[in-house]
């Protein structure tokens, strides 16, 4: 599976949930994740997506890591089964179910 389906399932998913998933670009830092996911009850999470074998580059770990410094929600989500997980946690369960 590829990275942009895999974000396409994130976005559908969390669009469903009532939420919003937006593109996160920042055109002053790199290493910045690729989504910004805003839950129905105002819940704020950083996605980096990654395909099952992808790996973060040296700044997306360092950028990442400065973030969660900071106290921000940020997640690392590689494959679909990941992205299932999420769902399932911004939903309020514990496992996931077909999404």
């Amino acid at each position: 599976m590829t990275e942009a389906s895999i974000e396409k399932r994130l976005v559908e998913g969390v669009k469903k949930l009532g939420g919003m998933c937006l593109k996160f670009v920042s055109p002053s830092m790199t290493g910045v994740p690729d989504r910004l996911i805003i839950t129905a009850d105002g819940k704020v999470i950083f996605a980096e997506l990654k395909t099952e074998t992808g790996r973060l580059s040296k700044i997306q770990k360092h950028t990442i890591g400065e973030m969660q410094k900071r106290g921000a929600d940020v997640r690392v989500v590689k494959g679909l089964a990941e992205v299932k997980q999420l769902l399932a946690e911004i939903e309020g369960r514990s496992k996931p179910d077909e999404v």
